[in-house]
């Protein structure tokens, strides 16, 4: 999932995932199209989920973007579904969408640096800086609230919860 991030030379988007376990490599994107996904989904989603999920029971997770939707991203993602369970879920469902939490975090750690990033160097080195100082407790405790992110999104049959 990708966020952007700004500096007084202009901006940095990156793309990340984190999982129980840990949190994934972020990877610079200049625009993000189905092409540039396809190739994250290979060279960084799949070897971490194998990794991380040998016998294949892990699930991976991806916002609503446009370009995940495209028929080489889920032909890519049918190919391998006997590595990792891709979720499904409804669109525009920011509910379920739990790398916000973190890219919040970032975002909050980056406005309190003082002086602030005043080119796009400073501006990713303070992105992967604050990326890597998330406490393991923050990403775990985001998975294990899932199942109950899942239930009061159904309870409130797809509109606002309190998460």
């Amino acid at each position: 999932m990708s966020t952007t991030l700004q500096a007084d030379g202009g901006s940095v988007m990156v793309w990340g995932m984190f999982s129980w376990h840990d949190l994934g490599p972020l990877i610079h994107v200049k625009r993000l199209n189905s092409t540039t996904y396809l190739s994250i989904a290979a060279d960084q989603v799949h070897p971490v989920m194998l990794m991380a999920y040998p016998n294949g029971d892990g699930f991976f997770q991806q916002d609503n973007a446009p370009c995940y939707g495209a028929r080489i991203v889920q032909e890519w993602f049918q190919e391998h579904e006997g590595d990792f369970t891709l979720l499904r879920w409804p669109p525009q469902s920011p509910d379920f969408n739990p790398i916000e939490h973190l890219w919040d975090k970032v975002k909050r750690a980056i406005r309190q640096l003082v002086p602030q990033p005043s080119h796009l160097t400073e501006l990713d080195s303070a992105i992967h800086q604050a990326w890597c100082q998330i406490p393991h407790i923050t990403f775990q405790h985001l998975v294990e609230l899932m199942p109950r992110r899942i239930t009061a999104v159904l309870k409130a049959k797809g509109g606002p919860t309190k998460y």
